[in-house]
């Protein structure tokens, strides 16, 4: 029976303080499951650095020259961890039947990659890594992941709780990803689209082995508005039942406004005024940036333009056949004059 090639992608952004350990525990997950005869030998690691400041494409190419299974991709600049996620897979969706995507911080468990590479044996094209609580975050953290999830089911987008981008997907898999041409790039909303067979592991994050977290407050919510804005347009549609309704309100009370004038008992309103203008000009500010929000969205979307450069790609040559040149063949070289 052949053996899948699998690759393992790692989307790295200033992560010079956590690679070493990275490195060498991805490598023994690799040997194991190598030596179990459950891959290839053929099977790599792919490090995808994000435009980082730091040390961390150096590292790799370092890493790259003492092991050969350990490759990387450099893109251009940063683009985003989405975008250097979809960079990886489709790397290495030319020489691959499966492909792991995995963060560098090391707090997803590595340990669970066999069990995704088990269950593609069975039969399954994606398989994805949950998280069997959320113990190990704040307060916060978890309130506000447990109401994203809610909005985002309520408003009609499937996604999978607790999941990250801890993912095995098969070949074919990926080739039905890539037919996705969208600008604004949210896997975890665009992979349950797709279909096929799929399953899931369940396992328990760790604390991160070190360095901090590149997602700030204001990332994370730049996310998830850009996941609400990719898939729905509920927001829209709140914002014209609110309109609605605020205009069947308007005209009971100009009918009541009216009915007082005729009969003489108006009076002078002059709270009831201000609150009126400041909650319709807010309402009306709110629903114009919600609109702003797709219409952003649709600028960006119509120019096209590729979602990321890469700038160099270890990965790829170590798969090109060694091309001969017809000097080398003994051809004739170019005669001189």
């Amino acid at each position: 029976m052949k053996l899948p090639v699998l690759t393992i992608v790692v989307p790295c952004y200033n992560e010079e303080e956590v690679l070493v350990q990275t490195f060498l525990e991805l490598r023994g997950v690799l040997n194991h499951l190598m030596q179990e005869q459950l891959i290839a030998l053929t099977s790599k690691l792919l490090f995808v650095d994000d435009g980082s400041k730091d040390r961390t494409w150096s590292m790799i190419t370092t890493e790259h020259a003492n092991h050969p299974e350990i490759t990387g991709l450099k893109l251009a600049r940063n683009f985003g961890h989405q975008k250097a996620v979809l960079a990886g897979l489709e790397a290495a969706c030319a020489h691959s039947d499966c492909v792991i995507s995995i963060d560098a911080d090391l707090q997803d468990d590595i340990n669970v990659i066999r069990d995704f590479v088990l269950k593609f044996h069975e039969g399954f094209d994606i398989v994805y890594g949950v998280r069997a609580s959320r113990k190990t975050d704040t307060w916060f953290k978890r309130a506000s992941a447990l109401a994203f999830y809610r909005i985002m089911t309520r408003i009609g987008i499937r996604l999978i709780p607790n999941h990250a981008d801890f993912r095995l997907m098969s070949k074919r898999a990926i080739l039905e990803l890539c037919r996705y041409s969208e600008t604004n790039v949210f896997l975890r909303g665009i992979v349950p689209l797709i279909g096929f067979t799929m399953t899931k592991v369940y396992y328990d994050r760790k604390e991160r082995f070190a360095g901090r977290s590149k997602y700030s407050l204001r990332k994370m919510l730049s996310f998830a508005l850009d996941g609400i804005a990719s898939f729905s347009v509920v927001p829209i549609r709140f914002v014209s039942s609110v309109g609605f309704v605020l205009l069947i309100v308007s005209i009971v009370a100009g009918a009541y406004a009216l009915i007082q004038k005729w009969f003489g008992e108006t009076k002078a309103g002059w709270t009831s005024l201000m609150i009126s203008i400041w909650f319709l000009g807010g309402l009306q500010l709110l629903g114009i940036g919600i609109i702003g929000e797709y219409i952003g969205k649709i600028f960006i979307e119509v120019k096209c333009r590729p979602k990321y450069a890469v700038d160099i790609d270890l990965y790829s040559i170590m798969f090109e056949p060694v091309l001969r040149s017809p000097i080398s063949e003994g051809a004739s070289s170019i005669p001189r004059a």
